[in-house]
């Protein structure tokens, strides 16, 4: 493209001085933001559910290197959980826990489950870790997700993964749709 000439530029400039733009209205509508996704298994109070995740029963705490992690709620089928333990349901998302200590661990578990509700995911899977690295407290973080899992009210059943996907160190998530 060549320049226009000087004398033009000029001329041009002298006859739109004092023209003000016209207002009109953006031809494109900005529709408003939906609101931010909430979670549909909060309790009463973060306190207590903070609260119910430190205290510990003894089948919670009943949980050695190398278990198998099983739990489903009434009215969960056995076919259901043989899929589930066969690793038949598609993972849609996957949390790892590995190197976070137990306060962070529970919080962001509970973020992630309140993520996968808000998302309708139906199976998810949790990378605890085997415990191998916990010494004589046994496996830390597996107990804590088992304890947080069964009473988390949209978790309809888990249990430990195939050896391909983390065998004990892992878990199948079952979310309620």
């Amino acid at each position: 493209m060549r320049k226009p000439p000087e004398e033009d530029v000029r001329a041009f400039r002298e006859a739109v001085r004092g023209a003000k733009p016209l207002r009109h209205q953006p031809r494109v509508r900005q529709r408003p933001k939906p609101p931010p996704p909430r979670a549909r298994f909060r309790r009463l109070g973060e306190a207590e559910v903070l609260e119910d995740s430190l205290v510990l029963t003894p089948i919670d705490l009943d949980v050695e290197f190398g278990d198998d992690l099983s739990y489903r709620r009434g009215g969960v089928q056995d076919a259901v959980m043989r899929r589930l333990r066969r690793g038949y349901y598609r993972v849609e998302a996957e949390l790892d826990l590995h190197g976070l200590i137990v306060a962070e661990a529970k919080r962001e578990l509970r973020d992630f489950l309140a993520r996968c509700i808000a998302r309708q995911q139906r199976c998810v899977r949790i990378i605890h870790g085997k415990g191998l690295g916990s010494g004589p407290r046994g496996p830390v973080l597996k107990k804590a997700v088992n304890v947080i899992l069964r009473r988390t009210e949209n978790v309809i059943a888990f249990c430990s993964a195939n050896q391909r996907d983390g065998g004990t160190g892992a878990i199948y998530v079952l979310l309620q749709a």
